[in-house]
């Protein structure tokens, strides 16, 4: 195959993919690079060249580079909190103490199993990015959510579920940040349950 060819085949390649294909295509490039080259040594034409899509395309759905770091954090979250999902649902719908036992679980899983991912996108970003992440976090909001259901069954009393959500929050991410430091990674179940005793007496 020719190269005039060859350029011609991309170039329909571009035009037929949809835009929802096109902007996965983006983050998963950025993603990949980022991982790989580091954000700050990442150039947007890195990215489109990576994504097979042209330069100017990039701008259609990101205004910046941040923006698309952005992007990729919402998405990391919005999985993290799928996985958690999937796991609250096996069990018994009465069965709060499985529930909350569940989500400290599959929380600490969730962040061991990607911790290099999690690092890149969430290490070393400013304070102010930091705070904004914390307000609109649907991860805690998801917690939140579920210490509001358990109130409203009487299985718990929590009088303040926004504060208590983001308390059991850090503790979980402090612990793991904590086996990491002292690289005991593969200890994940005196972490979940400790987490789970803690906040089973809290929550009474």
């Amino acid at each position: 195959m020719d190269n005039h060819t060859e350029i011609k085949k991309t170039q329909l390649h571009r035009r037929t993919r949809s835009p929802h294909t096109r902007r996965t295509a983006l983050m998963d490039a950025a993603e990949h690079l980022f991982l790989t080259k580091g954000i700050h040594e990442t150039r947007i034409e890195d990215i489109t060249t990576a994504a097979h899509v042209a330069k100017g395309t990039f701008y259609i759905y990101f205004n910046s580079r941040d923006t698309l770091l952005h992007a990729l954090q919402q998405r990391f979250m919005t999985s993290f909190c799928a996985r958690i999902d999937t796991a609250l649902a096996q069990c018994s719908p009465d069965d709060w103490a499985a529930k909350l036992h569940r989500w400290f679980a599959t929380a600490v899983d969730g962040l061991l199993d990607q911790i290099i991912l999690h690092d890149m996108l969430f290490q070393g970003i400013n304070p102010n990015q930091e705070r904004s992440l914390m307000s609109e976090n649907p991860v805690i909001e998801q917690l939140c959510t579920l210490l509001q259901q358990g109130n409203k069954a009487n299985a718990w009393r929590v009088a303040a579920p926004q504060m208590m959500a983001l308390m059991m929050f850090h503790a979980m991410h402090g612990l793991v940040d904590d086996a990491l430091a002292r690289e005991n990674m593969d200890h994940r179940s005196p972490l979940v349950s400790i987490l789970t005793e803690t906040f089973s007496k809290a929550l009474k």
